[in-house]
């Protein structure tokens, strides 16, 4: 039987066009334009394909959610995600979050053509199943220079002084601290602790990490644990060994100055 290819791509003229290319190799395909509509097929026909062609950022779920569900599910489906994304932690989640392989937008038809075959050929659900997406380490509590936190009981001491976080406050610190070492972009920040879509333009992130740094830091101004990393996103280290330099440039600086000054204002807006 022809292979069936599942292509879950938003942008219609894009995805007609895969699905044309597609079947005038003999495939099999399905189009869906929605993470949800995916999730329902998967769900109710599990061994119906053989391989999914994922876009990104799709309305309501992204792409990442999705695989990350079809993984939990236990499903080894070879999974090939397309992204306008370009930067390297773009493709890192993408991988983490269980795809096979990532390719960049805009792309040649005919090399996405070449990785389906080659997906098909080596990635078999029976014989070779594919890895798990990596798991985050669940954390209750953490110590870091100064820093206790209990995340059940939401106690921060800081030093000798008791200090009140918020609920999101918490949540994201609690995502550094189970991501350490990694860089983590925006969009990231904004699907897993604001669970909101990554498009989505606010200066939420910004100044909830100034607000963070206030919080941690020795000095906020120089942090050690909470960095920005240039046209990346940030990154936690939660025992810096020797001093950290930070790869913020002065416009980042700029922000990150900016962004503690309206966090301060939005005091009261930061409990959710």
């Amino acid at each position: 039987m022809r292979p069936h290819i599942l292509v879950v791509e938003d942008e219609q003229h894009l995805g007609v066009g895969i699905k044309y290319n597609l079947e005038a190799e003999s495939f099999r395909v399905t189009l869906v334009e929605d993470g949800p509509t995916v999730l329902k097929l998967v769900d109710a026909t599990p061994d119906a394909y053989d391989l999914i062609v994922l876009d990104l950022m799709l309305p309501g779920m992204s792409g990442y959610t999705v695989c990350e569900t079809i993984r939990d599910a236990g499903m080894t489906i070879p999974v090939l995600m397309l992204s306008a994304r370009t930067l390297a932690e773009d493709r890192t989640r993408g991988f983490d979050a269980g795809a096979n392989q990532y390719m960049s937008k805009p792309f040649e038809l005919d090399e996405l053509i070449s990785r389906v075959k080659n997906l098909l050929q080596t990635s078999s659900r029976n014989e070779q199943p594919v890895l798990p997406r990596r798991e985050t380490l669940e954390v209750s509590e953490t110590e870091f220079g100064d820093v206790k936190v209990n995340f059940e009981t939401h106690e921060v001491i800081v030093g000798i002084n008791h200090v009140r976080m918020s609920t999101k406050e918490l949540k994201l610190l609690k995502y550094f601290v189970e991501n350490p070492d990694r860089v983590i972009n925006r969009s990231e920040l904004l699907d897993k602790v604001w669970e909101v879509s990554g498009n989505l333009q606010t200066r939420a992130v910004d100044q909830f990490i100034a607000k963070l740094r206030k919080y941690i830091e020795p000095d906020p101004r120089s942090p050690i644990h909470l960095l920005t990393i240039r046209d990346a996103g940030y990154r936690f280290i939660l025992h810096p060994q020797t001093p950290v330099e930070n790869t913020a440039d002065s416009e980042d600086e700029n922000n990150d100055s900016e962004a503690a000054e309206d966090a301060d204002v939005a005091d009261s807006e930061a409990d959710d």
